[in-house]
């Protein structure tokens, strides 16, 4: 993995504007301050009880992990466990306690209002979510789902929903087709249409969505608003996983971001926008289970996306052939720059000749420039094949061309 720095780095080339981590890791939580980037950070599912048991271990958490680092850290959220109520059920007595004890602490440090709590769920809380319409949560008036509605309302906080229409379709027995699933568009006589409302739905994911705002309606809960925690699509799978493809996941990431960057909601809620994050930013290749768990990354360690890749809802397209450059890092000792440099020049193959004296590279002669010169080379050349920019740990990625070098200023022009 990237270094936390060299991670911020690859997320600003990327134009990404908010992160959600799975817990609050310091080095992390470091090298976003003053990005501007916006921040959710996670309680564990091995945290929530200590937290649900104790008000002194939720202020403990939120003085740690929160306090500690914002405002320079622009951290906007606390996601509560990770799908509890389906993943870790013996917790789920003790959820909205915990939440609760984060949100006292909160108001105590002053920071209620900037940083909102809540707890991402499972679609799986919904046991019939078609048609939208008649979808309702498994739960009774006193229950957990009942009281996370109740805190949400009382905080101004939103709904965290996990929608995934990779599971809705792979489990769903061929009901519905898979351009549904993609938000590809379906001719006429293809339309899913919910029998009750005659309202049209162009996805899963909108369905998804508004059968989550239908569930809340039913326990008279209508003005929390839902945002999407994980959402995606897996691009490698194995053999009885024939739907997870690097052409699969291109389409319904890149269509995903077109459809939530209009601004517009589900049939239900036509005017709030549906806020969504993707699953997720780089493979995780230790994950259990089927190969497709292992492959959800829309990113190489090295930065560049594993397909033609529109973040910021722009047509800007990062592919391969993406912005990111490899240079020689501001505090790198000048011993360990030259031995980069000398591999870079000679078992990496880079090419090393505009950097001696007399060619159009050589100015200025220093072993940072000429090491920065030498890594990018080899780096623009090999990661496509799953070269790193490391160089035993001189380098990091950068949107800064390097080749843009103004050798009179000394400055390096963006």
């Amino acid at each position: 993995m990237p270094s936390a720095s060299e991670v911020v780095s690859i997320i600003k080339t990327h134009r990404i504007t908010h992160v959600r981590l799975y817990d609050a890791d310091s080095h992390m939580l470091k090298a976003l301050a003053d990005s501007g980037i916006e921040v959710t950070v996670g309680v564990t599912n091995e945290e929530v009880l200590g937290i649900g048991e104790s008000a002194s271990a939720a202020a403990a958490w939120v003085n740690k992990n929160v306090a500690s680092y914002v405002p320079s850290t622009n951290i906007t959220a606390i996601a509560v466990g990770s799908e509890v109520l389906t993943s870790i059920p013996h917790a789920a007595p003790i959820l909205v306690t915990a939440m609760n004890n984060l949100h006292k602490a909160l108001v105590a440090s002053n920071l209620n209002f900037q940083v909102k709590v809540s707890s991402p769920q499972s679609l799986d809380i919904i046991p019939e979510p078609f048609p939208p319409s008649t979808a309702a949560f498994n739960s009774s008036p006193n229950s957990t789902v009942y009281q996370l509605l109740q805190f949400l309302n009382n905080t101004n906080s939103y709904f965290m929903l996990n929608a995934y229409p990779y599971y809705g379709y792979t489990n769903g027995n061929g009901i519905f087709p898979i351009d549904y699933a993609l938000f590809k568009p379906l001719p006429s006589v293809k339309q899913i249409v919910d029998p009750n409302t005659l309202f049209h739905y162009n996805s899963m994911f909108d369905a998804m969505v508004d059968a989550t705002y239908y569930s809340m309606d039913a326990l008279n809960f209508s003005g929390i608003p839902i945002v999407v925690t994980e959402t995606g699509w897996p691009w490698q799978g194995g053999p009885n996983e024939p739907d997870a493809t690097v052409e699969n996941a291109g389409t319904f990431i890149n269509y995903l971001i077109r459809r939530v960057s209009n601004d517009s909601g589900p049939p239900s809620r036509p005017n709030i926008p549906i806020n969504t994050y993707i699953y997720e930013l780089f493979n995780e290749d230790k994950r259990p289970g089927p190969v497709s768990e292992k492959n959800w990354g829309v990113l190489y360690t090295n930065g560049t996306a594993v397909f033609p890749l529109s973040l910021s809802g722009s047509s800007q397209i990062m592919g391969n052939a993406t912005t990111v450059f490899c240079v020689a890092k501001d505090d790198a000792s000048e011993g360990k720059l030259q031995d980069g440099l000398n591999w870079a020049c000679g078992q990496g193959q880079a090419n090393c000749s505009v950097i001696q004296s007399g060619q159009p590279c050589y100015l200025p002669n220093n072993t940072k420039n000429h090491a920065s010169y030498a890594y990018n080379d080899y780096y623009q050349r090999m990661h496509t094949v799953g070269a790193t920019c490391d160089f035993g740990g001189t380098a990091t990625i950068t949107s800064n061309d390097p080749s843009k070098y103004d050798k009179f200023s000394h400055r390096y022009q963006s």
